[in-house]
């Protein structure tokens, strides 16, 4: 145990400042859009359409602007006495007929003009719909990849992970994070598209307009872009660490409704609420750290925007006095010079959504590459259908990170069909044993068979199918009684079910119910007793039929009369197969085929219990100590059972 939380702790330390996120990271998450290549270029495509309309709409008002001016103007010249007309159009380089030219096409041009100017704007609109929708699509796209992956992966993942990790950890990345790269992908992607596309676009026309005032602007982008880098390299690390305060966060609030009967039951509310408004008030502090950067982020771009369009506006009204720029040539600048500060000011968006998009991204892959202590290996091989022999051959187990070993040179032969049971104080490694038959760790030295095959050399999935497990700790799904009984087999029918139910003693309680089979058991089995819910979780294991029962404490949480028909059910159920008993009640194992008593990782003594009896101090000192003093209770229970046998209810 003490192993297992310094390993945490090493874990968690390491999560609040080894890991940094990178863009490289971001970048692993980016691929994933090759999987909807076709929807991405559709969304991509309706950008580039989109765009293109809008930088479009400045070459049309030049041209309006341009029209107006010189129809106002013929309109003023033809207002002049005839003698004059001429004078004055000579002084603007054109001729009566022009003038007349321009006079008549200005209503013409302001109509097609207009009609320009909707025609692009429908266009923008379908292109832009169609540019978020498939956007949306492929980030929700990802997303479900995501999660799922996640998800697989946190299912693969051997326990020692799970030992070292928090639930509050793994849900968040699953949730919050994955929705912090999809943002990513779905808008800030997109806008930093639209910014290259608006600028690259928007100074090409510029400079083939007026180089002259392009040159004025230049500076200002790289300023711009190195402001970027700068806050990007600043805003990463911020960004992971309000994540792993939220991770935080996250943990205290699972803790607490997982727990809260706990919480109740030792007046702990307050307790744990000054617990959660820290973490909420860390979490709300590191936050304000990040607004603070990018309450100078914000001021400084446009700080840089003002100074570019005070020089162009300076420069320019020059060029207007020396008459070498029209007035529908400057305006159609300075809505272009609008595309050129626009994705400046898109920056800080773009910085805020990328930012927490490499943290995240760095947060996911950091489960999707965690390693998994058990696996298959490369070619194995499908365990066939097992007789139950069962063999330690001197196995020393230690945990991840630790050099102390919880098993040291164990070594157990289980023949087919027989019981063992394992006694032993808290610690003394009996839960240790029969996790490593279904290969839920791996040893540390020696090896485990089964029926000769070691289980290592074997699937896991065709190794624990076989098996039939009931933990100490009973957990149960959301849904009907039924579905959990038929957890493991959901092809089972309902006479399979019953079966098993009545095998395991629950199928008595199960009928009281209104809905019997088909009652909901609420979250984690909320609505059903301990004794009740273990009962439950035994038929799951017995439906299996298998030929290998592990049976963890199973009868911890009913009272001594339902412990009694659980076991004799038990013991009918049990010749045959091969069963490990984990008891802390040494009544319940009396007539187990091998008795193994552990202290401190070691077998100290094994026999049957009148062997023991003589041959072992700890075993006889367990017997006294228990059965002596619960034995008169135990009799008449036993009695008080068998006389009510026929209404077939626990007392």
């Amino acid at each position: 145990m003490q192993h297992t939380l310094m390993s945490a702790q090493r874990r968690r330390a390491a999560d609040d400042g080894a890991s940094r996120p990178t863009f490289a990271t971001l970048g692993r998450a980016l691929r994933y859009l090759f999987r909807y290549r076709r929807v991405a270029a559709i969304a991509y495509t309706s950008l580039l359409v989109s765009t293109l309309a809008q930088l479009m709409v400045p070459q049309l008002v030049e041209n309006t602007i341009d029209v107006i001016t010189n129809g106002f103007a013929a309109n003023s010249i033809f207002k002049l006495p005839a003698s004059a007309q001429t004078l004055a159009a000579q002084r603007l380089n054109l001729s009566l007929d022009q003038l007349r030219a321009n006079q008549t096409n200005a209503e013409a041009w302001l109509i097609a003009a207009g009609i320009g100017l909707i025609g692009f704007a429908v266009m923008r609109g379908i292109f832009a719909f169609s540019q978020a929708y498939n956007a949306e699509r492929v980030s929700q796209g990802i997303a479900f990849d995501l999660r799922n992956e996640i998800f697989a992966q946190v299912q693969r993942l051997s326990f020692s992970y799970h030992d070292q990790t928090q639930t509050g950890q793994l849900m968040i990345r699953a949730t919050d994070d994955v929705e912090k790269v999809r943002m990513f992908i779905g808008q800030g992607l997109m806008m930093t598209a639209q910014a290259v596309l608006l600028l690259v676009g928007t100074l090409i026309i510029l400079l083939l307009t007026n180089w002259q005032l392009t040159l004025v602007i230049l500076p200002t982008l790289p300023v711009a872009l190195a402001l970027f880098l700068v806050f990007g390299a600043v805003t990463q690390p911020l960004f992971m660490r309000v994540q792993q305060k939220l991770s935080r966060l996250n943990t205290i609030l699972q803790e607490n409704l997982a727990g809260v009967k706990v919480v109740k039951a030792f007046v702990r509310e307050a307790n744990e609420q000054t617990r959660f408004n820290l973490a909420t008030d860390d979490l709300m502090r590191q936050h304000l750290v990040v607004s603070r950067v990018f309450s100078f982020l914000f001021p400084a771009i446009f700080l840089i925007a003002n100074l570019g369009q005070a020089a162009v506006l300076y420069f320019g009204s020059r060029q207007i006095l020396d008459n070498t720029v029209t007035i529908g040539e400057w305006q159609k600048f300075s809505l272009y010079l609008m595309f050129v500060f626009f994705p400046l000011g898109m920056l800080g968006m773009i910085i805020s959504q990328l930012s927490q998009a490499s943290a995240s991204a760095a947060r996911i892959f950091e489960i999707l590459d965690a390693r998994n202590d058990v696996t298959d290996k490369p070619h194995a091989l499908a365990l066939p259908p097992i007789q139950g022999n069962v063999v330690f051959d001197d196995v020393t187990f230690r945990y991840f990170g630790s050099t102390e070993p919880v098993l040291a040179h164990v070594s157990i032969a289980a023949k087919p069909g027989e019981t063992i049971a394992l006694l032993g104080a808290t610690g003394s490694g009996k839960t240790t044993i029969i996790n490593l038959i279904p290969r839920f760790y791996d040893v540390s030295a020696g090896r485990v068979t089964i029926d000769g095959h070691d289980v290592r050399d074997v699937k896991l999935d065709s190794l624990r199918s076989q098996i039939g497990i009931v933990l100490q700790d009973t957990t149960l799904f959301s849904g009907t009684i039924r579905d959990n009984i038929a957890f493991g087999r959901p092809d089972a029918t309902m006479a399979q079910v019953i079966a098993a139910a009545k095998a395991a003693a629950a199928h008595d309680f199960i009928v009281t119910f209104p809905d019997g089979y088909e009652t909901r058991v609420g979250e984690r089995g909320a609505t059903l007793s301990g004794g009740q819910k273990q009962r439950v979780a035994i038929a799951r294991a017995l439906l299996l039929d298998p030929r290998i029962l592990i049976l963890d404490d199973s009868t911890s949480s009913v009272d001594l009369a339902t412990e009694y028909r659980i076991q004799k059910a038990l013991d009918q159920l049990m010749r045959g197969r091969t069963s490990f008993v984990i008891a802390q009640r040494i009544s319940t194992v009396l007539n187990a085929d091998q008795i193994l008593v552990l202290d401190k990782g070691a077998i100290v003594a094994r026999g049957k219990h009148e062997a023991l009896m003589e041959n072992s101090a700890i075993y006889a000192e367990i017997y006294t100590s228990q059965l002596v003093g619960d034995a008169e209770l135990d009799a008449a229970t036993r009695a008080l059972v068998e006389g009510n046998a026929q209404e077939g209810q626990a007392v």
